[in-house]
């Protein structure tokens, strides 16, 4: 069964510039061979990168529908792939004894009681096109998780023991995304083609905020973007991210800021600062470039 996908690299890029998502070639490259090879796509970087809103663009890009499923310490097969639905099998089982009765546990685990949950909504899906499946934030899950995902990642199928297995008609588009709060299995790696999106470089940066907030000026745009480029270089306990980036200068547009300014910039602050000693090492930053500025620079030694 044919798969969906794209034309070539440039076909990525216009579909998902299409979406407002302007992507680099690595990532461009790395989307178009995860469909052209039917792989799911791991994508790995820092928080605010990217990584979710590019597999949000994908199921746009390929007109599809997207199921999201985040990840949390403790999630397992109830909330990933299937559960049961107590309360409708309770409620057939006091039916039958109100008839005198009896039902047997095979009676009670069928398709009828059965409650996908995203994975298996993946695989049992019946659109037009394959679904895009987001597991977002995998490192945050326990590691018991990456094997509940090794069968459905390598077959496109969820076996469940009362019923079989399923397997999809469509083999649904996997993007998998990681903050590398920790390591991963190889086992799970090697099912996944690999990207790790970096921090876009600042000419990339200003093109991305004026395409998100058009609202806002060059000027200032480009001074964020200068700045937060210098924050990152501190030892924030969260450094800021382009997510991040987008919300200060939607921020400042918000309150009427036509460049960086103390004032607006600190009202602002907590779009990028996160905790109470970010927001000290951020405000220290803002208040050395104000000096800089303020200071006339020393007149040229003429002497002879």
């Amino acid at each position: 069964m044919s798969r969906p996908g794209f034309a070539d690299l440039a076909d990525v890029v216009g579909r998902f510039d299409a979406q407002d998502y302007l992507l680099d070639e690595g990532t461009a490259s790395a989307i178009y061979l995860a469909l052209a090879l039917g792989r799911p796509l791991l994508l790995e970087g820092e928080p605010g990168v990217g990584k979710t809103t590019a597999a949000k663009a994908l199921a746009a890009a390929l007109d599809t529908t997207l199921i999201r499923l985040q990840c949390y310490e403790g999630l397992g097969a109830g909330e990933a792939l299937y559960d049961w639905n107590y309360q409708r099998q309770l409620l057939a089982i006091r039916m039958a004894e109100s008839r005198a009765g009896r039902l047997d546990e095979s009676d009670l685990f069928t398709e009828e009681f059965l409650l996908p949950r995203p994975i298996l909504q993946c695989v049992r899906h019946r659109g037009a096109g394959a679904p895009v499946l987001l597991v977002d934030e995998i490192d945050r899950a326990d590691d018991e998780f990456e094997a509940l995902l090794l069968e459905f990642l390598g077959e496109s199928s969820v076996t469940v023991p009362e019923l079989g297995t399923f397997s999809a008609e469509r083999p649904p588009v996997v993007v998998l995304t990681s903050n590398r709060s920790r390591d991963l299995h190889d086992a799970l790696r090697r099912r996944c083609l690999y990207h790790w999106i970096e921090y876009p470089k600042p000419e990339r940066a200003v093109a991305i905020l004026r395409r998100t907030v058009p609202e806002a000026n060059t000027a200032l745009i480009k001074q964020v973007t200068e700045f937060v480029g210098e924050a990152r270089g501190l030892d924030l306990d969260k450094p800021p991210g382009l997510a991040e980036s987008i919300d200060w200068v939607s921020a400042l547009a918000a309150l009427g800021a036509t460049e960086l300014g103390r004032a607006e910039a600190v009202t602002s602050l907590g779009a990028i600062a996160k905790t109470p000693d970010d927001r000290d090492s951020i405000v220290a930053l803002l208040d050395h470039n104000e000096r800089d500025r303020a200071t006339p620079c020393a007149a040229p030694d003429v002497t002879t």
